[in-house]
């Protein structure tokens, strides 16, 4: 399986999960994820797949500082309700990194270990997307602004090409070109650019 060579370049992160240490899926419960995990579970490489993993690797540095962040000690909710435009696909990376899941997620053991609940949809008052932890009740709320990294003007009209059924194989190579370039701008160039994600306290709505 060949990804483009920039998704290399995007910092990996680390969790721990005690549910994966109990039941020994995991070493000392330690679970690295990179950006192409996320486009495993989303199945495309987007700026908006791009956007939520920013948010939740930006959101848990906040809350976490120098620590290694607890999987399923931490709860997300986003401002779009679920059925409203991208807001499922963002809480899809969210979920893959914190392990908070809605009301099918796993119901823990014993009263522990529960993901479900924690990914709320609908939560009015956050920039985006909020992050608290579940011990500390510290909460974040993070603010993404794609538009400061503009797309290709050309991908307009060769997506137009495409969806028409007029588009050769080198139009339609340049268009997957261009669009993931825009990704690599967004995760390279300012994957740490604090205007294109803002992470800012806020109170713990949970």
């Amino acid at each position: 399986m060949a990804f483009p060579e920039f998704f290399a370049r995007v910092p990996a992160i680390t969790l721990r999960d005690p549910l994966a240490e109990l039941l020994g899926a995991a070493e000392g419960g330690l679970i690295e994820y990179r950006f192409a995990d996320a486009v495993k579970l989303a199945g495309h490489s987007c700026p908006t797949v791009a956007g939520a993993w920013l948010m939740t690797v930006r959101a848990l540095r906040a809350l976490y500082g120098g620590g290694i962040p607890e999987r399923g000690n931490i709860a997300v909710a986003l401002r779009d309700t679920l059925d409203g435009g991208v807001a499922g696909v963002v809480g899809s990376v969210a979920g893959l990194l914190t392990g908070a899941a809605g009301a099918g997620g796993f119901k823990g053991l014993g009263g522990r270990h529960s993901r479900r609940n924690l990914l709320q949809f609908g939560v009015a008052g956050s920039g985006g997307m909020a992050f608290a932890r579940l011990d500390t009740n510290a909460a974040v709320d993070c603010t993404l602004r794609l538009e400061m990294v503009p797309a290709d003007p050309r991908l307009g009209s060769l997506l137009g090409v495409i969806l028409d059924g007029t588009a050769d194989p080198g139009e339609i190579r340049r268009f997957g070109d261009l669009w993931q370039a825009r990704v690599a701008r967004i995760l390279v160039d300012h994957g740490e650019d604090r205007q294109l994600v803002e992470v800012r306290p806020c109170g713990n709505w949970h």
